[in-house]
């Protein structure tokens, strides 16, 4: 350690040395170079000059357009936030977030703010960077959609989708001819004004949808797929329609527009055909993390950027190149998964609220100031609820559906969202519509879609249905005395948690439950693509399964709230055990993540619990994270959290003993030596056998029945060698949050250990 402390103060008094030496030479080279000296500033006019370069700073376009991003994804996450909490997507809250920070909220009550924050010359650099946020999500966008499974319901799809645009259309352009004298630009033909309201009026989101469907629980009922396939029809359809429009609007004849459709047609055939399969076999090749390399990921951002070009200049817009390039992609779901995974963060929440605020800055409610103009938005809005609803609603009452999946389907496809913003933008570039027009379709695309859920709740109320649910006759028929539960995240982790689960069941197998559930955040996944996701989630535990020659119930959920899922499930199932990992905690390690500790801590609802006295104000059990601290204190089950350091047997098992509420965990003690004829070493540092009748009562049975697979040490420091021989450490989970606070030293040898809190039943 000294010589390199030695080397180290060398290295850099020669590095200081040099460059002084250096410096000093270099001076002697200006001479007969006419230098310009800087100006002398004196001392009292530092200062001064220190502030009028700070405020120059603070107006360059790179600073103002960092703060512009800085501000779009706490107001996009603030509002998204507050809109999930009422049962809303979340992308209707960053609608909501784009339209406060525009001139609409913020340019009206304080200008000044929004004028340094949004000023016009910096408009272009924001439009551009969400035209590429645009160019990612759309390209995400065709890879979600699986022609395959399409395939399976095309007729259904198509019947529901295109019946609902052929209605929309017409009422659209309808509605075009009452508003096109009062409302078209100047120059304008009827034809090119009536076409783009049609298709305006004739979208359905796809993504919003697939969220709500998500939310809602839907995604695995019939229902769920039926809406969800002939959304993604829908989307196919209208795309290729409004490129259509775009050709003929900006060809301006009808000869010019047939031209450009035809290039497009070409460009259609060239992309499926010829660049199609190239990425089919581009995807059998390379379908895992280990072969994507970044030359593979930058060819595929290419064939994007040349797909988004191609359109561009053929006269569609970039947009419709991008969602092409996505649906051609290789069919490989490994494939597909991770190209989502690398895009669509930085599309979802980096770049895509830029379009929301740009969006906003366009909108300017405050241009409907008479009632007149209310009302005609308020027609617009029933025009738009009219066509989709009663024409999806029709059509799929033809098909079969009942009444109540019917109504249901019409609801969700009058879902518009971001899928119609986007359209509405490209109208607004196109000058088609007039600002007025525009501020009053995007309240049609924002009421539209946020009026989805509580229809759908009062269709539900309507019809409601008492159903019994099988499983839970099944649960009152069977003979089984314990539910063991298993949530896992990471598929490997599911598979330890099953082992461990086995050596804790009881002895007679046929008396014992095995379930596993598996919760994906409803972003992460296509709903075209769950019943995938869901076999490869769970390949592993059952492959645990098999060998452990155990069945086990799978059930996956796509799902933002992991509590509520696993609690129900709790619930439901009258679970025994509840076996989850334990995470990591975000807030501590680091200062800026003890500063975040702090402020969640002393947030409102923290503050709450302890002046009502529900939690303590700080807590320091910070090896498991506050889901799992979550599960522990508010489930009505037995609660079992792996610390795992590499977990993978139970032959021995180390137990201290801190606490009188420690006896229930010589029962499961018993359960690891009958199912894995563990050797349980017990550490009794506090005298508990001596102190509590129940402890000693516990132990001397335990003894007697298998005096050769326990111990005791009454030692209150364990040795780092005695630690490294256990696999397990099993304790109480109000004894851990002791043993944490005290810091005992003997904390940084122990192996993997499961913290159990026992609940009553």
């Amino acid at each position: 350690m000294r010589r390199i402390v030695l080397f180290y103060i060398s290295i850099s008094v020669t590095a200081i040395l040099a460059t002084w030496v250096l410096l000093r030479q270099g001076k002697l080279l200006e001479i007969g170079r006419p230098i310009i000296a800087p100006p002398f500033i004196e001392a009292k006019d530092i200062a001064s000059k220190g502030i009028d370069g700070f405020l120059s700073n603070l107006h360059h376009p790179l600073a103002i357009l960092i703060l512009q991003i800085l501000s779009i994804i706490v107001a996009a996450r603030l509002f998204g936030l507050l809109f999930t909490r009422i049962g809303q997507p979340t992308v209707i809250g960053e609608i909501t977030a784009g339209i406060v920070l525009g001139p609409s909220l913020l340019g009206m009550y304080f200008p000044e703010y929004s004028h340094f924050l949004f000023p016009v010359e910096s408009l272009g650099n924001l439009q551009f960077l969400s035209q590429v946020g645009l160019i990612l999500f759309m390209f995400v966008i065709g890879m979600e959609l699986d022609l395959k499974i399409l395939k399976n319901k095309v007729h259904e799809a198509v019947l529901i989708s295109h019946t609902g645009i052929a209605l929309q259309y017409s009422l659209g352009i309808g509605l075009a001819y009452y508003l096109y004298e009062d409302f078209a630009p100047a120059n304008t033909p009827f034809i090119s004004y009536g076409l783009f309201m049609g298709i305006a009026m004739s979208i359905t989101a796809f993504p919003v949808l697939a969220r709500i469907i998500q939310e809602r629980g839907l995604s695995k009922t019939r229902l769920g797929f039926t809406a969800i396939t002939s959304a993604a029809a829908d989307d196919i359809t209208a795309w290729c329609i409004l490129a259509a429009v775009i050709a003929f609007v900006k060809a301006g004849t009808l000869l010019t527009a047939l031209f450009t459709i035809s290039f497009s047609m070409l460009y259609v055939a060239f992309m499926i055909f010829v660049v199609g399969p190239f990425l089919k076999r581009l995807g059998d090749i390379y379908s895992n993390r280990e072969t994507i390399s970044k030359g593979i990921v930058a060819l595929v951002f290419v064939i994007l950027m040349v797909s988004s070009y191609l359109t561009e200049i053929i006269g569609i817009h970039a947009l419709f190149g991008a969602f092409i390039a996505g649906v051609i992609m290789p069919p490989n779901l490994n494939f597909r998964k991770i190209l989502i995974e690398k895009i669509e963060d930085v599309s979802l929440v980096l770049l895509l609220p830029l379009f929301f605020v740009f969006t906003g800055l366009r909108t300017q409610i405050g241009l409907l100031n008479d009632s007149h103009l209310w009302l005609l938005c308020g027609l617009i809005i029933c025009v738009a609820v009219a066509g989709k609803f009663i024409g999806t609603s029709m059509a799929a009452r033809i098909i079969g559906k009942n009444w109540k999946e019917s109504l249901s389907i019409g609801a969700m496809m009058n879902t518009r969202g971001l899928m119609e913003l986007i359209v509405l933008n490209i109208g607004y570039d196109l000058g088609i519509l007039t600002p007025t027009m525009f501020a009053m379709m995007v309240i049609m695309a924002l009421v539209t879609t946020f009026m989805t859920g509580p229809i759908l709740s009062f269709i539900n109320w309507i019809f409601k249905e008492k159903e019994l649910e099988v499983e839970s006759i099944i649960s009152k028929t069977e003979s089984v005395v314990d539910t063991i539960l298993i949530s896992f995240g990471l598929a490997s982790s599911g598979r330890k948690l099953l082992r461990l689960a086995s050596h804790m069941s009881g002895v007679n197998p046929n008396q014992v439950q095995y379930s596993a559930i598996h919760v994906t955040p409803s972003a992460d996944v296509s709903l075209l693509n769950v019943s995938e996701f869901e076999k490869q989630s769970f390949r592993p535990i059952r492959t645990e399964a098999e060998r452990l020659q155990v069945d086990i119930r799978s059930h996956y959920k796509l799902s933002n709230d992991l509590y509520k899922e696993v609690i129900g499930l709790v619930e439901k199932e009258s679970v025994k055990l509840l076996l989850l990992g334990a995470g990591k905690s975000l807030y501590t390690g680091t200062l800026l993540g003890n500063i975040v500790g702090v402020a969640k801590t002393l947030s409102p609802e923290n503050l709450l619990g302890t002046i009502t006295g529900t939690n303590p104000l700080f807590r320091t059990d910070y090896l498991i994270d506050d889901r799992a601290k979550h599960f522990m204190e508010d489930s009505q089950c037995d609660v079992g959290v792996l610390l795992d350091r590499d977990f993978s047997d139970s032959s021995t098992l180390f137990i201290p003993l801190f606490d009188d509420d420690d006896a229930f965990l010589f029962d499961y003690a018993r359960k690891f030596i009958l199912n894995s004829k563990s050797e349980i070493s017990f550490m009794d540092a506090s005298g508990r056998m001596e102190q509590d009748s129940l402890i000693r009562q516990k132990f001397n049975l335990l003894q007697s029945q298998f005096p050769n697979n326990i111990s005791t040490h009454q030692v209150k420091t364990i040795e780092k060698d005695f630690l490294s021989h256990q696999d397990l450490m099993l304790i109480n989970y109000p004894s851990w949050k002791g043993l944490i606070e005290s810091k005992s030293l003997w904390l940084e040898h122990i192996p993997s250990v499961l913290i159990l809190k026992s609940n009553p039943h």
